[in-house]
């Protein structure tokens, strides 16, 4: 298999004649911000500016963290640690960004609010449209976010949540199934491989991908 049969990571545009969808590995440029291979977002007004319009309130040092093949459809939004408010007085009005003397008095008390740390995104993991993301919220790998859905808890693997607050719907595949996904980990393959067994991946079963793993020597203990 010659390399020219598979898609290029580095590609900004993967889809020729469809700039609405960008892989955002090499679009990010904030340090903060960690995606991995063939991760991509789709928007017809504007894909390009993900990090200025999808990625808000970052202000701090927390980051988000995307893992690779997730697809990350128009309008999520992951919210981050900058957009809470302190809420331990009489008022949750922000006085500390206006400047001037609301600032000095008070900015101690917004370095001193507890983080929620960085919101970490596992892999092969689908934002529906619209999909919420607050901050410090752990997805894990193979989950699904519904169209609308916003996400203020952790998301279990394989699980898919909708609602606001988003909630558990069902999972994907029962407790031994999920165990050989995560085992086998199909994401960490060498690129060659996924290619080899594209079909395998999008219509196999779980133990069909263990068992790629298992003999190649990629099956996680």
């Amino acid at each position: 298999m010659t390399t020219t049969a598979i898609p290029d990571p580095t590609a900004l545009h993967p889809l020729v004649g469809h700039d609405r969808v960008v892989l955002l590995r090499p679009l990010v440029t904030d340090p903060r911000i960690e995606v991995g291979e063939y991760t991509y977002f789709d928007d017809p007004d504007g894909a390009t500016r993900f990090e200025e319009r999808n990625v808000l309130y970052a202000y701090g040092p927390e980051r988000l963290v995307i893992g690779k093949y997730c697809a990350i459809a128009t309008g999520t939004r992951f919210l981050m640690a900058g957009a809470a408010h302190p809420t331990i007085g009489a008022s949750a009005f922000p006085f500390t960004m206006f400047g001037g003397s609301w600032t000095e008095q008070t900015l101690d008390i917004v370095t001193g609010l507890p983080s929620r740390g960085d919101t970490v995104v596992g892999n092969d993991v689908w934002f529906g449209f619209g999909a919420t993301v607050l901050p410090g919220v752990r997805i894990g790998d193979g989950a699904i976010i519904a169209a609308g859905a916003m996400v203020t808890a952790d998301v279990e693997p394989y699980t898919i949540v909708g609602g606001n607050p988003a909630r558990p719907i069902r999972r994907r595949f029962d407790d031994a199934d999920t165990e050989r996904l995560l085992r086998a980990a199909w994401w960490d393959w060498p690129v060659e491989l996924v290619t080899e067994h594209v079909r395998a991946i999008m219509s196999g079963t779980p133990a069909d991908i263990e068992a790629i793993a298992d003999a190649n020597g990629l099956l996680a203990s």
